[in-house]
């Protein structure tokens, strides 16, 4: 089986994000990761001096933190599918023609 170029810069790629994940979970030991909403929340407190939602929750209010990562890794998992599909799908309808 021979390896092509295309797997050989997709591997070196992926090589480059694990090590940086592992770069930074040596770097900053124990730190949590807290979003974009509670920054901006912050920022425009501070612009504005309060602020207040126009919205409510929508009824469901998740457990945890960690229920919280897995609705957002699950909803980007469906979207990678969709997207590699869509991708998959034009690539082997190019190839028929």
């Amino acid at each position: 089986m021979k390896i092509g170029k295309g797997e050989i810069i997709f591997a070196v790629i992926a090589l480059f994000f694990v090590a940086s994940f592992f770069y930074g979970m040596a770097v900053n030991p124990g730190s949590e990761f807290g979003g974009a909403d509670g920054a901006a929340e912050g920022v425009i407190t501070d612009v504005t001096g309060g602020y207040e939602p126009w919205v409510g929750n929508m009824g469901f209010e998740p457990p945890g933190g960690e229920t919280e990562s897995l609705l957002f890794a699950l909803q980007a998992a469906i979207g990678a599918v969709v997207i590699g599909y869509f991708f998959g799908y034009y690539k082997g309808k190019g190839r028929s023609d």
